[in-house]
């Protein structure tokens, strides 16, 4: 069978491959028209949403096209996924086949979450993205430096959130020294989310976020703390999720394994080390490394803890 093709699609593929040969060199519309031999109107509504999503830079004064910054986030993400993809399916689908379940590795690419890796039944779509903003987005900073934490805070909500702050603190604190995420969610939430995942705050009208607002918990309540868990008890469980860190001892990436049914607070605890080992390995077979314990300065560096001194989280608002 062959593979539908789309003709716009291919046009913007030939736009951004030709910048990437000139290795720098900017353009201006007549010149890229000519040269990608496209219609000037055309060429112009492609120049102006990638302008527009950061792919590239509009010089107001010559009004020549470049590489913009979104390139070099992707190409970053990429670069390290690439290198450490092998390393983490496997991790993964250890996971999978030993609890029958879904597991996969995500990162921040630009301002969405991306899909790099899926293992086990029900398998997630790869490169799946979500736009990264409050509430979506928490375990992709939690473990990050303090500075990153603050950014995704301050960026605006999809919907109005109430914030728990002395919850928030205690969830930093206590996910950054146990080294996994413990996620609770109702089905009804988890459809919610799902939605929310997919829009921007702007797509959705003031009305409809203000009553969409009032079924959201705030920032931190769907995390369970410490003293929430029994070892005896079943707790309703969405999923689980640990971190990877690269060469410079931040956070790059994000591995879960969904759960979707209620079980013991000992057997959370098993998966939860169970993940963290595996995100471990996946660190340390990519070279990556821990940070240490003080993470405010934003340039972390090898090390085994991460919480700090004090056992609080310093997220300064």
């Amino acid at each position: 069978m062959v593979a539908r093709r789309s003709a716009p699609t291919e046009r913007v593929v030939q736009l951004l491959d030709f910048l990437v040969e000139q290795r720098g060199k900017r353009f201006g519309l007549s010149e890229l028209a000519r040269e990608l031999n496209m219609a000037k109107p055309t060429c112009l509504g492609i120049l102006t949403e990638l302008t527009a999503g950061g792919y590239l830079v509009r010089d107001p004064h010559t009004h020549v096209y470049g590489l913009g910054p979104a390139l070099i986030a992707a190409g970053r993400v990429a670069q390290d996924s690439f290198a450490i993809s092998a390393i983490a399916r496997a991790e993964l689908a250890e996971l999978s086949a030993r609890y029958r379940t879904t597991c996969t590795a995500s990162a921040v690419v630009g301002d969405r979450i991306s899909v790099l890796e899926s293992t086990g039944p029900g398998m997630v779509k790869m490169g799946a993205s979500y736009h990264f903003a409050p509430p979506v987005g928490l375990m992709y900073v939690l473990w990050d430096t303090d500075a990153a934490f603050d950014a995704w805070l301050a960026i605006p909500p999809t919907v109005p959130l109430r914030q728990d702050e002395a919850r928030l603190r205690q969830v930093v604190a206590e996910c950054r020294e146990r080294g996994y995420l413990v996620e609770s969610l109702t089905a009804a939430g988890r459809r919610l989310y799902s939605l929310l995942a997919g829009v921007a705050a702007r797509d959705l009208p003031d009305e409809l976020r203000e009553l969409v607002g009032e079924l959201v918990s705030s920032l931190g309540e769907r995390v369970y703390l410490g003293a929430d868990l029994r070892p005896r008890k079943e707790h309703p469980v969405s999923l689980l999720a640990a971190p990877t860190y690269g060469g410079n001892g931040r956070q790059n990436m994000v591995l879960t394994m969904y759960v979707g049914a209620s079980i013991t607070g000992a057997e959370i605890a098993r998966r939860g080390m169970a993940l963290v080992a595996a995100a471990d390995a996946v660190t340390s077979a990519s070279g990556g490394r821990k940070p240490l314990e003080d993470r405010t300065a934003g340039r972390p560096e090898a090390s085994g803890n991460a919480t700090h001194r004090d056992g609080a989280a310093r997220p300064t608002r």
